[in-house]
């Protein structure tokens, strides 16, 4: 809708450059309205290119000319066929758009100037910057409030505007969460490695205390546990080997006397 109308209202403002320069003929040259009529007539059977290079010529003739300016910027605007501006300097919006800024700063009349704002506003529109759109589209009509597309596509804008900072606030919204989320895994992990941690320390230190008591034992002519189980076992062993020879000295006792038992006389 925007891109209609802006398309519709530029026709319209190089159909009346004729008639705007007509109001400046004491300060225009005769060449300079001979080449913006044949620009306007190119431009209105869509030559864009052709009307250009006739606005060219004429700013030649009257540098100043305020509406050979913003002739030519439309004509540009239209060859850049809705694109957006960009650094290069031959890209035809960004022309366009240096030629508006600087007459809604310096033309001669509000009337241009708002126009020129208008413009600007639109070019801001079509690339989603909608709060500057709002600014430029209320410099149009406070230098002409009698223009009600300036001030329809001021309501179109603000509406963007808003439906895009809620946009921008819901996701902020989400990343906010996001991060207090991570952040809450954080700290539970940095918990768990503190706590285990705490653990690991718990048992070095029994370990160190074990180890602690056993030298204590050891230099105080003591053993340790393992120590004095080994000595156990050892004494237990020597005591079974001993019971072993007893047993057997026994058993071989018990033979001679029942050998000598049932020896014929």
């Amino acid at each position: 809708m925007i891109k209609r109308l802006f398309i519709i209202l530029a026709m319209l403002l190089t159909l009346n450059a004729g008639a705007w320069a007509q109001q400046q003929q004491p300060t225009t040259v005769k060449k300079e309205r001979k080449h913006i009529r044949t620009g306007n007539s190119l431009f209105h059977d869509k030559r864009y290119a052709e009307a250009e290079v006739e606005y060219r010529k004429a700013l030649q003739v009257a540098p100043q000319s305020a509406i050979a300016q913003f002739n030519l910027a439309t004509s540009l605007l239209m060859q850049g066929g809705g694109a957006a501006a960009n650094d290069d300097k031959n890209n035809p919006v960004k022309q366009a758009a240096d030629i508006l800024t600087d007459l809604a700063k310096h033309a001669p009349t509000k009337q241009l100037r708002s126009k020129a704002n208008y413009d600007l506003g639109n070019l801001a529109y079509a690339s989603q910057q909608y709060d500057q759109a709002v600014q430029l589209y209320k410099q149009a009509l406070r230098d002409d409030p009698s223009d009600d597309q300036a001030r329809y596509n001021l309501r179109m804008a603000q509406l963007k505007l808003k439906n895009q900072q809620n946009k921008n606030q819901n996701q902020n919204q989400d990343k906010q969460k996001q991060d207090q989320d991570k952040q809450k895994q954080d700290q539970d992990k940095q918990k768990q490695d503190q706590d285990k941690q705490k653990q690991d320390q718990d048992k070095q230190k029994q370990d160190q205390d074990k180890q602690k008591q056993d030298q204590q034992q050891q230099q105080q002519g003591g053993m340790s546990q393992q120590n004095a189980e080994q000595v156990l076992k050892t004494m237990q062993d020597q005591e079974n080997a001993t019971q072993q020879r007893i047993n057997a000295a026994r058993a071989q006792q018990e033979r001679r006397e029942r050998a000598r038992t049932n020896r014929k006389w």
